[in-house]
């Protein structure tokens, strides 16, 4: 089942019909860690839903706010996702035959059962968009390396000072 369910049943398509949906906290909290996001502040989407030869065509756009962890030093970066949906959802995609697509087509996915969860599409839509390899930019970088540098020349002082603090240490020193 999916973190973020809003379905929209085939009878309710008619000509046409536009959907505004919006994840609700425990949604979002669901689809980070579907994610591995560390906070997902904002999903949301403006759909169309129109009948189309065969099924059904979902277009629109899906907007998000996420915090993703830089994969070299772990830090917070920043996502804002703004992406375009156009797909065509079949109630028969042809059991054993090929579809062919061109480059301009949109994404062909199975009608299952007698609705389309405008959620899921939002949530795929908003995971494909996010950065598979985010990096932190080069200022925030500097800071925790300077903050790590200055963490081990902490504990190196310290360290330092219980050594110099043990009377035996100078026994073990000379020895």
């Amino acid at each position: 089942m999916s973190e973020f369910v809003r379905l929209l049943t085939l009878d309710e398509v008619g000509a046409g019909v536009e959907r505004r949906i919006a994840a609700n906290v425990e949604e979002r909290a669901a689809l980070a860690a579907r994610f591995d996001l560390r906070a997902l502040d904002r999903l949301e989407a403006a759909l169309t839903a129109a009948p189309a030869p065969g099924g059904v065509r979902v277009t629109g756009r899906v907007e998000g706010d996420a915090v993703q962890a830089c994969v070299t030093s772990g830090e917070d970066v920043p996502a804002r996702i703004d992406e375009p949906v156009e797909l065509l959802f079949l109630h028969d995609l042809g059991q054993g035959e090929e579809i062919e697509l061109h480059e301009g087509d949109c994404d062909v996915l199975p009608i299952e059962g007698r609705s389309i969860d405008l959620g899921e599409v939002a949530a795929q839509t908003f995971g494909l968009a996010l950065d598979p390899y985010p990096h932190a930019d080069a200022e925030v970088l500097a800071a925790a390396r300077r903050r790590l540098l200055s963490e081990e020349e902490a504990a190196e002082r310290e360290a330092a000072e219980k050594a110099q603090a043990n009377p035996f240490a100078a026994l073990k020193r000379s020895s």
